[in-house]
C-alpha cells in the first residue's frame, strides 16, 4: 500500500491533536471535585458505648475515590468499603476519643463538613414505656390536621388527598396532633404510638397507596406531608411536657419501592432476591411481576421441623410487591439500620420503638440490634410485632426465653393470643370448659412460658385487625374487654377512637378500620375532642374509660401486683391483683343472663379484716362476705 507523504503528515497531526485533547480531558477529570450528594447518618453523637460509625456516602462514582482522610482530633478512619454500585462508599470511623464539633472529611480533593454532636443525656437515663403505661395507637394521616397543612407538596411523587377514599391519604399531620395533646391527658393514656412517620414517597395509585407509612423511602426524614424532622422533635418535647411518652414505629424488614436503594442497589445482596430487580429493571412499572411473595406464616422461623422452602418464603419473601425485602444478613445494611434507630433516639428523644413484622426479618442480626440497643439504653424498651396467636410462640421471642436456643434480646412482645381469644369470647357464652372467658383463662395459664409477663403488650385491636366492635356498638362487650386489658399483668395498648366507640371491619378495605377521628379535620360536622361534641353513648364510653385510666396511673397493685385467676365458674371469670394488703378484683359475667359470684369461692384473696370493696368507676361499696349479683355481661373492677 502506498501513502503520499502529505496525507501521512495530516494523519499524524490529527492523531497528535486527538491525543492532546484526551490527555487534557484526563487532567480536567482528575482535577475536578467529586460531588457528594448525601451522607447517612446526616450527623452523629459522640460518647456512644460503641464508638464505631458507618457513613454511607452517596455520589456518582464515589466508590472509586482513592482516599478519605480527616485531621479531626480523636477520629480514626478504620476502613473504606467499596460496594457493587459505583455510587456508594461506606466509610467506617472510630470516634472513641472524639469531642463534639465540625469534622472535615476529604474525599480526594472534595471536602465535606460533618457534625459530631453532644448527647443530651447518657443512654441509661432514657427510660422507655413499661407496664405502668397505657399506649394509644393512632395513624397520623387519619387523626388530625393542623391549620398550616398543604394538600399538595412539590417534590413528592404523585399523590392525592381524598377523605372519601378509604385507601388514599386524608391529610392528617404532626401539627394537628400537637393541637390535641390535652385530649390525651383528659383521657388518661400515658404514651402515644404513631404508625410510621418517615417519608413514604411512593405514587398513590390504586392498591399501592402508602398513607399507612410502612413503605419507607428515607430512613432519616419525616414525611413532609406530616411535617419536618424539627416539627417531630417539637411534638415529642410537647408530649414530654404533658407527661406523655412517644413510641416510634420502625420497619427493618422491608423498605418502599421508591427508596433510592431499589433503583441503584448498593450491593447485590442488599435485598433478598435482587435478581428480580435486574430482570425487571428496578422500576415502579414492574411491581406485581414475578417475585417471591412471603407466605405470611411465621411458624417456620421457630418450627424445629421446618422445611427450607417454608423458611425461605417467610424470611426472604416480599411482604407485598411494593415493599422490597431487606437482607439483614448483609452486615453493612444492618449497621445502617442499627445506627438509624440510635439516631432517632438521640435526635428526636423517642421513648420506645415498635418494630413492625419482627419475625419476618432474620433472627441473628435482629438479636444483635436488640443487644446493642440494650447495652446503650438499658432502660429503653422495644416491642416487636409477633403475630402468632399461640403463647409458646410469642414467649420464645422475648428476651432470655428458655424456649429458644437464640436470645432475641427483645424485651416486649405483642400478645396476639389475648386479642384473638377475646375477639372470640365476646360472641360466646362462657361455659364450663372452653368457650367464652375460658379462652382468656386458658391463654393466661401459659404465662409461665414468658420470662417477664409484665413486659407483654396486650390489646383489643389495632390498625391491622377488625375493630373490636366490628360494625356494632356493643358497649357492654367493650367494657368487658377493656376491664380485662387494663387490669391484667400486661402493658395495655388502645387503638384510637375506641374511647368513642369507633367501629369498622376489613371486609372491604383496611381503610374502614382506619377512619378519621371526628373533629380532627376542617369541615367535620362533629368533634369528639370535646364533651359537647360527643354523643351520649360516646360520652358514656369516654367517661368510663377515662375513669379507669386515671385510676390505673401509678397504681402499684396493677403495676407490681401478683396475679391470681380463677377458672370461670358458673359463667363468672375473676382475676385478682394483689400487692401487700391492697387488692383489685376484675369480675366478668361471661353470660347473657344474670349471674352470681359466690364470694366464699374467692375467700383466699381476703384477710379477715377485709370485708368491703369499692367499684373504682362508680364508688359503690360491695361486701366481700356476701354473694355478688351480676347483670348480663357485666364487668366490675373492685378495689379493696
Amino acid at each position: 500500500m502506498h501513502i503520499e507523504n502529505t496525507n501521512l503528515e495530516q494523519v499524524m497531526q490529527r492523531l497528535f491533536l486527538l491525543t492532546a485533547i484526551l490527555f487534557a480531558n484526563i487532567l480536567t477529570m482528575s482535577a475536578a471535585k467529586l460531588t457528594i450528594d448525601r451522607i447517612d447518618p446526616t450527623d452523629w453523637y459522640v460518647g456512644m458505648k460503641n464508638p464505631s460509625l458507618q457513613l454511607m456516602v452517596y455520589g456518582k462514582g464515589v466508590r472509586d475515590v482513592e482516599q478519605v482522610t480527616t485531621d479531626y482530633p480523636g477520629v480514626v478512619i478504620d476502613s473504606l468499603v467499596r460496594l457493587d454500585s459505583p455510587n456508594y462508599l461506606l466509610v467506617y470511623l472510630n470516634l472513641k476519643d472524639a469531642k463534639p464539633g465540625t469534622m472535615t472529611l476529604k474525599f480526594g480533593k472534595t471536602k465535606v463538613n460533618y457534625q459530631l454532636k453532644q448527647r443530651e443525656m447518657s443512654g441509661d437515663k432514657r427510660v422507655g414505656f413499661d407496664i405502668s403505661d397505657v399506649l394509644y395507637l393512632l395513624m397520623p394521616d387519619r387523626f388530625a390536621q393542623g391549620p398550616n397543612h398543604q394538600s399538595q407538596l412539590k417534590g413528592m411523587r404523585s399523590y392525592k388527598e381524598d377523605r372519601m377514599a378509604p385507601s388514599l391519604r386524608h391529610g392528617g399531620d404532626l401539627e394537628g396532633l400537637q393541637q390535641h395533646l390535652d385530649y390525651f391527658n383528659q383521657l388518661g393514656v400515658t404514651a402515644l404510638w404513631f404508625t410510621p412517620i418517615l417519608e413514604n414517597d411512593s405514587p398513590d395509585h390504586g392498591q399501592w397507596s402508602t398513607y399507612h407509612g410502612y413503605a419507607c423511602t428515607d430512613y432519616y426524614r419525616v414525611d413532609p406531608r406530616f411535617g419536618s424532622n424539627q416539627q417531630y422533635r417539637q411534638l415529642i418535647d410537647a408530649c414530654h411536657a404533658k407527661g406523655l411518652k412517644v413510641v416510634m414505629d420502625m420497619i427493618f424488614n422491608h423498605c418502599g419501592f421508591e427508596h433510592p436503594w431499589v433503583a441503584d442497589l448498593p450491593s447485590k445482596d442488599w435485598l433478598n432476591l435482587p435478581g428480580w430487580l435486574e430482570q425487571s429493571g428496578g422500576t415502579s412499572d414492574s411491581r406485581g411481576t414475578d417475585f417471591l411473595q412471603t407466605s405470611y406464616k411465621l411458624t417456620p422461623v421457630l418450627d424445629p421441623y421446618a422445611s427450607e422452602v417454608d423458611l425461605r418464603e417467610t424470611t426472604e419473601g416480599w411482604f407485598v410487591s411494593t415493599m422490597p425485602d431487606l437482607n439483614q444478613n448483609n452486615p453493612h445494611l444492618m449497621r445502617y439500620l442499627i445506627q438509624n434507630s440510635k439516631w432517632w433516639i438521640e435526635t428526636a428523644g423517642i421513648d420506645g420503638i415498635r418494630m413492625d413484622t419482627y419475625p419476618y426479618a432474620f433472627r441473628k442480626p435482629m438479636a444483635a440490634w436488640m443487644k446493642e440497643l440494650d447495652e446503650e439504653y438499658p432502660n429503653f424498651n422495644t416491642v416487636g410485632e409477633t403475630w402468632v396467636t399461640e403463647p409458646a410462640y410469642t414467649a420464645a421471642w422475648q428476651k432470655d426465653s428458655k424456649l429458644s436456643d437464640e436470645n432475641s434480646y427483645l424485651k416486649t412482645v405483642m400478645d396476639f393470643s389475648f386479642q384473638e381469644k377475646l375477639d372470640s369470647a365476646k360472641h360466646e357464652i362462657t361455659d364450663g370448659w372452653w368457650r367464652g372467658m375460658n379462652r382468656l383463662y386458658n391463654s393466661f395459664c401459659y404465662d409461665y412460658l414468658y420470662p417477664n409477663p409484665s413486659s407483654v403488650m396486650a390489646f383489643l385491636d389495632n390498625h391491622d385487625t377488625d375493630r373490636f366492635l366490628g360494625d356494632g356498638q356493643d358497649i357492654t362487650a367493650l367494657k368487658q374487654g377493656l376491664a380485662l386489658l387494663l387490669t391484667v399483668r400486661r402493658i395495655p395498648q388502645l387503638y384510637y377512637g375506641t374511647e368513642i366507640m369507633m367501629n369498622g371491619t376489613k371486609a372491604v378495605t383496611d381503610g374502614h378500620v382506619r377512619k378519621d377521628f371526628p373533629g380532627g379535620f376542617p369541615g367535620d360536622e362533629q368533634t369528639a375532642f370535646t364533651r359537647e361534641g360527643r354523643t351520649k353513648i360516646q360520652n358514656e364510653m369516654f367517661d368510663w374509660l377515662s375513669k379507669v385510666l386515671h385510676w390505673r396511673q401509678g397504681n402499684e397493685t396493677i403495676i407490681r401486683g401478683y396475679q391470681t385467676q380463677f377458672i370461670p365458674y358458673k359463667g363468672v371469670y375473676v382475676i385478682a391483683r394483689r400487692w401487700h394488703r391492697h387488692g383489685v378484683l376484675t369480675i366478668i359475667n361471661g353470660t347473657r343472663r344474670n349471674a352470681t359470684m359466690e364470694m366464699k369461692r374467692y375467700a383466699e384473696l381476703f384477710d379477715a379484716d377485709q370485708t368491703e370493696a369499692e367499684d373504682i368507676v362508680t364508688g359503690r361499696k360491695y361486701s366481700l362476705r356476701k354473694d355478688l349479683s351480676l347483670s348480663p355481661r357485666q364487668a366490675l373492677i373492685l378495689e379493696y
